[in-house]
């Protein structure tokens, strides 16, 4: 599979992807430059959102489609933002106010009730009447922190405290990110299923 369509429209997760498919020689093609028209994620879960959009950006274009749903679960939260991550605070894509919104409704939870994860769904729709994607999920386990940290990354990222590490997503290298995210993980598990 030399050609895919990348069904986001989040320039972060579009720069990781080509980063982690480049040594593949798999060439990402954003679904936004073939026209293809986002259809509305009405899934219950990060897995049946990602088959949505894969499927809906494979049958538009009739080439493969590659779909990500993914987002952060904080326990304290009962899950949320969850499937709603991306639009938490009430404005689709707004990092920094869905960062607000979440700070705000952990002003009052200690240290070791922060608990959270990353989840990445992905799901490869091969060609349009694909009956069985390949579907993998992972997570990336964590806490949040009490306040921004790091440059890097995108979305929570700078209130990520990753686990087993001293620091924020955002403050990770992109090379150490790209190895040890949600996505990261993800991708490895479909690339060995894509091995089978």
């Amino acid at each position: 599979m030399a050609k895919l369509v990348l069904a986001t429209g989040n320039q972060g997760k579009a720069r990781e992807f080509a980063a982690m498919l480049a040594p593949f020689g798999c060439e990402i093609v954003m679904q936004k430059d073939l026209g293809v028209k986002e259809p509305e994620e009405t899934g219950l879960s990060f897995l049946e959102n990602a088959i949505i959009k894969a499927r809906a950006a494979s049958v538009q274009t009739n080439m493969p489609a590659l779909a990500d749903d993914s987002g952060l679960c904080v326990d304290a939260l009962n899950g949320a933002p969850g499937i709603y991550s991306a639009r938490f605070c009430g404005e689709h894509g707004n990092d920094e106010g869905n960062n607000a919104k979440l700070l705000e409704l952990l002003k009052d939870v200690p240290e070791k009730k922060r608990t959270a994860r990353y989840w990445c769904a992905l799901c490869l729709v091969r060609y349009p009447e694909d009956p069985v994607p390949l579907c993998v999920t992972a997570s990336w386990e964590g806490s949040i922190a009490f306040k921004p940290q790091g440059r890097g990354g995108f979305g929570y990222d700078p209130l990520f405290l990753v686990k087993g590490r001293d620091c924020t997503a955002a403050s990770l290298p992109p090379q150490i990110k790209d190895l040890i995210s949600h996505r990261a993980c993800a991708l490895q598990k479909l690339l060995a299923e894509l091995c089978y």
